[in-house]
């Protein structure tokens, strides 16, 4: 059984010191021809036969390996990489590293990051760019002790926050205005939930995945989830990013791994027992168990296939949806009014349609 409370999550990234992943899985070589794709501008590429060389590519985590990434380490174990022509690393985050340095150091070729961040790295002018949305709807949540009436975002007014900065920064301008809550509730969230299990009125941050799993693991009770989507501020999550060079110069590339990854994400929601291997190779904490309540949390909350990926497919994202983040963020005085909102995403490798990714 893993050291729970070494089970670190970085929610929001900031700029930091560079460090490069020392744990990497990488993708068998197939000697013969392999896919690959060419299509032109704007259409719906495919894979078709190639001359058989393989294209590296580097995929950066921003957290060790789990199932938040299972799509990823799916497309890896079943092949579907090598099929459409990749041979494919897949690097967990080091501890103190930066994806967004990675990405931006050219260490990686695509990075896993979320929405808040790529509309702050626009606004600073940082040239990466989100290809596609695996999760449509916030994973964060407040986590309150069951019996003692703190059942409602509402209801934490003047309670104990356990919450780290970069939640803090986006979330907290909501909840103030919303319930009036102060910044003496705030208290440091060190990725440990025992300050939290020892005090019943206090509320902590955690991921839907993951710490509901730990605290009723180390607590003996199930805590109240509480919805940080209840704010109205929704933004994705769990984004594929890379940047705006490799999109310049080598578009074909870009459709063909977006296109093999979310394939890889049907994949693994149909059957995760190849990925959940490989994400256990790199990740002696990943349990069964644990890896199980991710996957049906995922469900429950309809964190995948919800929205718009309903019909336009698993990545989806809309200009509507960014526009609107942005005017919450903007108003909120988290970015700042500059018309490079929309150099934080493209939409012109995704929304292909269930049907086309499933094909």
């Amino acid at each position: 059984m893993p050291n729970f409370n070494d089970i670190k999550r970085r929610q929001f990234l900031k700029m930091g010191s560079l460090f490069i992943g020392t744990s990497l899985l990488t993708s068998c070589l197939n000697q013969g021809s392999q896919p690959s794709s060419s299509t032109s501008q704007g259409s719906q590429p495919s894979p078709s036969k190639s001359n058989g060389k393989l294209d590296k590519i580097k995929v950066g985590l921003s957290w060790k390996a789990e199932a938040e990434y299972g799509g990823f380490y799916q497309a890896l174990a079943t092949g579907i990489y090598r099929d459409y022509g990749f041979d494919v690393e897949i690097r967990p985050l080091p501890p103190q590293g930066n994806v967004t340095q990675l990405l931006m150091g050219d260490l990686v070729d695509f990075s896993i990051g979320q929405a808040v961040n790529a509309l702050q790295a626009a606004d600073q002018g940082i040239p990466k760019v989100t290809v596609a949305a695996i999760f449509q709807n916030e994973i964060q949540a407040f986590l309150a002790h069951p019996g003692v009436g703190n059942d409602s975002l509402a209801q934490l007014k003047g309670k104990r926050v356990f919450i780290v900065p970069g939640l803090s920064s986006i979330y907290w301008p909501f909840l103030e205005k919303q319930y009036g809550y102060t910044q003496d509730q705030q208290r440091p969230y060190n990725f440990n939930v025992t300050p939290f299990l020892l005090d019943k009125n206090s509320v902590q941050q955690g991921l839907l995945t993951s710490e509901p799993f730990l605290i009723e693991k180390e607590g003996g009770f199930k805590p109240v989830i509480l919805l940080l989507s209840e704010t109205g501020l929704n933004p994705y999550n769990f984004t594929l990013e890379t940047t705006h060079k490799l999109i310049d110069s080598k578009p074909e590339l870009v459709h063909r791994f977006v296109d093999a990854s979310m394939k890889g994400w049907y994949s693994y929601l149909e059957n995760p027992a190849l990925g959940n291997e490989l994400i256990q190779q790199d990740n002696s904490e990943m349990s069964d168990e644990l890896l199980a309540f991710a996957l049906g949390k995922i469900a429950e909350y309809d964190l995948i296939k919800s929205g718009d990926a309903q019909t336009l497919g698993i990545g989806a994202m809309t200009d509507e949806r960014w526009k609107t983040l942005f005017d919450q963020l903007l108003t909120a005085g988290v970015v700042q009014d500059k018309p490079s909102y929309k150099d934080a995403y493209t939409l012109e490798f995704i929304n292909k349609g269930v049907d086309y990714y499933l094909a």
